[in-house]
């Protein structure tokens, strides 16, 4: 969009730890309109479909082909691998535009603009602050908002590397649904697999939980193994072989819908973006998705404010400019927010019940949440333009 800025990573270089994102069609148009979708595409297979398998009985309660997908139309759906795709959006920014080593301490207001202090001791002087800053935002405390909530429910996630040959796995999202739990296997190319392991609480895997979620990596797989029951043997292999260090296991994190519908997502020349916003969990596989989508919206409101530039220092009608596209990303970014928190709440819910009669309505509506995933992901950010 023409506009100069300059990203804040708390991080000494960038950080590529963590293992892939499931990009949906709303990613793709955000790729695309970034100019970067192409690339990615070529390092990544396409998904054709999905599978959703009910353990132990080991029945199918949901198949669906990404290519006839009802009203939605054919969707792009994707693993992407994390590592690739934060290096492929930084190769595509000017040099200097992200300064490393950055941990942001705490902000300060200076008329129309704002001091942001780093832990170095320096300040920068911002036109614009956009707080990108995840679960624990400092400037999303600085607006007043609420903490993200703990859920009762953890993830283990995982990444598999074939080395020697290929997986062999289909190109589908493969799911199991066990009592209490949901897991996940997606292949990002020939040779590579995400996989996940997601669970809450029930009087069936309370003590099993406690045991787990303290333990190593090495346990951490062993719990996963014994949990997934009767599945085939090249999915426990999947796990397996997953190097130790490829294996974590963290709590599921939310912002409640009234904290964003009620509480400052935006003020002045301030707002959020990203897990910032709108921490959610993962179920209908849309915090990345829709963090791509924040950026791309957020440019075009930025970039509209600031295509009347003032002379020398900040303006009044600049800021007011600023102020009032910030507020339109906001108007449009607020309701979607929370349809995807609300959604992702209440389809994790069900997916990782525990006991027969849940079991019973999850299996029954298995096809309904599936077809949800597809609903939430028909969205178009739009394109970018350059002023």
């Amino acid at each position: 969009m023409g506009l100069q800025s300059l990203v804040l990573e708390s991080s000494e270089s960038l950080r590529t730890t963590g293992f892939s994102f499931l990009t949906w069609t709303n990613a793709w148009k955000a790729l695309d309109a970034l100019g970067i979708g192409d690339s990615l595409r070529q390092q990544h297979i396409k998904l054709q479909g999905l599978v959703a398998v009910s353990m132990p009985s080991g029945v199918t309660t949901a198949q669906m082909s990404f290519k006839a997908s009802g009203k939605c139309g054919e969707h792009e759906v994707r693993c992407v691998r994390r590592k690739l795709l934060l290096e492929t959006l930084v190769r595509e920014l000017p040099p200097g535009t992200v300064r490393f080593g950055s941990k942001v301490v705490s902000i300060e207001e200076a008329g129309n603009l704002k001091l942001v202090h780093l832990a170095d001791g320096s300040i920068l002087k911002a036109k614009v602050l956009i707080g990108s800053d995840g679960v624990n935002s400092v400037v999303a405390k600085w607006l007043g908002l609420q903490t993200p909530t703990f859920m009762p429910r953890w993830a283990i996630r995982g990444f598999t590397e074939f080395s020697d040959s290929s997986h062999g796995f289909p190109p589908e999202f493969l799911q199991y649904f066990g009592d209490g739990f949901r897991s996940g296997f997606l292949p990002c190319d020939k040779k590579t697999i995400y996989w996940f392991f997601t669970y809450s609480p029930s009087p069936q895997v309370n003590s099993w939980v406690e045991k787990c979620k303290e333990q190593s990596e090495a346990h951490l797989k062993e719990c996963v193994l014994s949990k997934l029951g009767n599945v085939p043997q090249e999915v426990l292999n999947v796990v397996k072989n997953s190097k130790l260090n490829s294996v974590f296991s963290s709590p599921l994190r939310l912002r409640w819908p009234g904290h964003v519908l009620w509480g400052n997502i935006c003020k002045g020349n301030v707002c959020l973006a990203g897990d910032a916003l709108h921490p959610m969990t993962p179920d209908l596989a849309q915090g990345a998705c829709s963090s791509l989508e924040d950026g791309v919206i957020l440019a075009r409101c930025l970039g509209e404010s600031f295509m009347k530039k003032p002379i020398g220092i900040l303006k009044e009608e600049e800021y007011n400019r600023i102020k009032r596209g910030l507020e339109k990303y906001t108007k449009d970014r607020r309701w979607r927010s929370i349809e995807l928190i609300t959604a992702s709440y209440f389809q994790g819910s069900i997916q990782q019940s525990a006991g027969k009669p849940m079991n019973y309505l999850r299996d029954r509506m298995s096809m309904i949440m599936a077809e949800m995933l597809l609903k939430k992901a028909d969205f178009d950010c739009g394109k970018l333009f350059i002023p």
